[in-house]
């Protein structure tokens, strides 16, 4: 399948832009554009804790800082939605996961993506499972392990 056209806008809070360096521009539309099945217009943000935290008990009412919000306002025929990811929250599962950083955004960034355009690991244990059976055939394709092999 062609990649899809992504009109990509990357954002970092300033307490959580020393991650910047390690979230190229082009490396996350490469991620973002292989998740998709659709033309996109997404935007990321990469926020401290404090942010996180208030936008997961805003919209979802949870009040903690989650590893990443997705925000779809459209589906089709363009996919239009933001992604928030929490920096800290992040780093800290990349390490208790023994991932390198890089292949927890690439996978958390997917992930989003595919939220964005309908998927949902909530709603049932087959969704779930179809969820990361698609999650991972992407991540290898582009070269990472399955996110989810302990």
């Amino acid at each position: 399948m062609p990649l899809r056209h992504l009109t990509l806008s990357l954002q970092f809070a300033r307490d959580a832009a020393a991650h910047r360096a390690l979230l190229a521009r082009h490396r996350v539309a490469r991620w973002i554009r292989h998740a998709l099945d659709v033309d996109g217009e997404i935007t990321v943000r990469i926020v401290a804790e404090e942010e996180g935290r208030a936008l997961n008990r805003d919209y979802r009412q949870k009040d903690y800082a989650t590893n990443v919000l997705t925000f779809d306002y459209q589906q089709q025929p363009v996919v239009v939605a933001d992604l928030v990811l929490c920096a800290p929250v992040v780093e800290r599962e990349a390490r208790e996961q023994n991932k390198t950083l890089q292949e927890h955004y690439a996978h958390l960034l997917v992930h989003g993506a595919l939220h964005a355009q309908g998927w949902d690991h909530e709603t049932s244990e087959q969704d779930a499972r179809a969820m990361e059976a698609r999650e991972t055939a992407i991540l290898r394709g582009l070269g990472f392990p399955d996110p989810y092999a302990v």
